[in-house]
């Protein structure tokens, strides 16, 4: 190998390494984005059964009102 090959093999490996790096850092910033959206969505679900459990209830009672 010459060196100008050496050189260009180094390179190259410096790029993957710098790659690898950038690449690590933006799965690690995805694995928290869902996370956060994770928790989002729990805590939304959780609002809609009780928006839902609500409403069930005003209907039950609204029936009851228009029984009497």
């Amino acid at each position: 190998m010459s060196s100008s090959d050496l050189n260009t093999l180094s390179q190259r490996v410096d790029e993957l390494i710098e790659l690898c790096a950038v690449l690590s850092r933006e799965n690690k910033a995805l694995r928290v984005q869902q996370r956060n959206w994770s928790t989002e969505r729990a805590k939304l679900i959780e609002k809609n059964e009780l928006a839902k459990s609500r409403v069930e209830s005003m209907i039950t009672r609204l029936k009851a009102l228009e029984q009497e």
